[in-house]
């Protein structure tokens, strides 16, 4: 192909983006420079955290600019290559974003080994969801053997891994989502010991059952009422680590909710935000311990595999109504081995 496509930011979405905050772009195929790649992606993730980006709101993330390709995590194959410690058929995975082809600096790849599993886990258990699971719960939330940890979102990409390393760690595990499909898939195939469906069950009895010692863990991936719902059954020095606010990031005025500092006061609670990127110093450590209980099937993942670039925007909207199951990516293209 002579042609690259991209996805661009056509302007700043008010609420819930539609798709008429993109555009499809066709650009010439790019040259890699010195010290460059030209990669051919295979995979492309979206992921919540992207909404925010596409608000001008100060936050932890440059915002996108307007009339940019959408950045994010992308896996793919080098087709042509200056610098010789990169060769043509390589993986690599980067941030390049939403676009067919990239000319990409090598500094900010790192390869990925497709003998070792496939090459899209490493936009997701062997990536950023793994590694935010793995150093927000064990950083943060520091569970501790016949504690009860309680995970938000636990069908999603993050939250099925922190299930799973909580289990690893000897803790009863309750997990809240959004369907039946999902609640059985994380007790029947994860093996949480109990899972609640917040769209059909009274959410606060289902807790207090599920919970008849409290929560000495929460990991919170969505915000909203279902949080305020699990901090009123946190014990004595509970951690709260928070990874993400997804029920809130389509809101156009800021939320209003219960006051929770005396609960943490009380119950002398630590709640803390944290970004994966301040980890980057010992990725290698956890991806080295991920990767052996991917391989010891102490850890299983699951992937909701969009087919066609063209369908990337409807992938993406599809996280805020909860059509995925683990980690959504986009396939663009075949890799060639």
């Amino acid at each position: 192909m002579s042609v690259n496509e991209q996805i661009i930011l056509a302007k700043r979405p008010q609420g819930m983006p539609d798709e008429s905050d993109f555009t499809f772009e066709e650009q010439p195929l790019p040259v890699p420079q010195a010290g460059e790649v030209l990669v051919r992606t295979v995979y492309l993730s979206v992921d919540p955290y992207m909404r925010g980006r596409m608000s001008d709101a100060k936050s932890y993330a440059k915002p996108y600019e307007v009339g940019q390709v959408i950045a994010g995590g992308a896996v793919g194959q080098v087709m042509e290559s200056t610098d010789p410690t990169y060769r043509e058929g390589d993986f690599v995975a980067g941030t390049w974003g939403w676009q067919r082809f990239a000319a990409v600096r090598t500094g900010t790849l790192r390869k990925v080994n497709p003998d070792l599993a496939p090459v899209s886990t490493a936009l997701g258990v062997l990536g950023m969801t793994g590694l935010t699971a793995y150093f927000g719960l064990l950083d943060i939330g520091q569970p501790k053997e016949g504690e009860t940890v309680v995970i938000s979102g636990a069908a999603g990409a993050v939250g099925m891994i922190v299930g799973q390393i909580a289990k690893i760690k000897g803790t009863r595990v309750i997990g809240i989502a959004g369907s039946e499909e999902k609640t059985k898939y994380l007790t029947e195939k994860l093996g949480y010991d109990a899972a609640i469906n917040y769209q059909t069950e009274d959410l606060a009895s289902a807790l207090a059952e599920a919970c008849p010692n409290g929560v000495d863990v929460y990991f919170d991936n969505v915000g909203g009422e279902v949080s305020d719902a699990v901090l009123h059954l946190i014990n004595k020095n509970a951690r709260i680590p928070i990874c993400g606010q997804i029920a809130l990031y389509n809101l156009e005025k800021p939320d209003t909710g219960p006051r929770i500092q005396s609960l943490l006061l009380t119950n002398t609670a630590l709640m803390k935000g944290f970004l994966v990127g301040d980890y980057a110093s010992r990725y290698n450590e956890a991806l080295h311990e991920l990767a052996e209980w991917l391989r010891d099937g102490k850890i299983q993942y699951a992937e909701h595999i969009v087919d066609g670039f063209e369908k990337t925007i409807e992938a993406f909207l599809g996280l805020f109504s909860g059509e995925n199951l683990g980690k959504q990516l986009v396939k663009v293209s075949e890799g060639q081995s």
